[in-house]
């Protein structure tokens, strides 16, 4: 008999999990989950800026980092889980379609950010 059965349970067992901690409650459609743990963020309005590196304002100007927009849907009760060390935002990165449940680790925020004029970014 193949692993394969064993693998599911475990699959599922540990994304309910994931799901419970952060009070999560999928309704409608099945958002996959997305580690973003080692990565510095920053959440700020409707947007979360991301790198593998700590956001400077220096960073920020020239691009060189990721971002997404906090994916928004009507079956969603709320789309950003904060816990006291881990936070999950549900994100729309606008390429390709594509949507994840990110988690983010809370010692890697930087919210010395929130000083940034994003709006004046092109």
């Amino acid at each position: 008999m193949s692993n394969i059965r064993q693998l599911l349970d475990l699959f599922f067992k540990t994304r309910k999990e994931i799901h419970d901690y952060f009070g999560y409650k999928e309704d409608w459609v099945t958002i996959p989950l997305m580690d973003g743990t080692e990565h510095y963020w920053n959440l700020r309005d409707k947007d979360v800026r991301y790198h593998e590196t700590p956001l400077t304002q220096k960073l920020l100007e020239i691009g060189g980092h990721y971002s997404a927009v906090i994916y928004t849907q009507r079956f969603l009760s709320k789309w950003v889980y904060r816990t006291d060390d881990y936070t999950m935002i549900c994100v729309d990165t606008q390429t390709d379609g594509n949507k994840y449940l990110m988690v983010f680790d809370n010692n890697k925020e930087c919210k010395d950010m929130d000083e940034y004029d994003f709006s004046a970014e092109v």
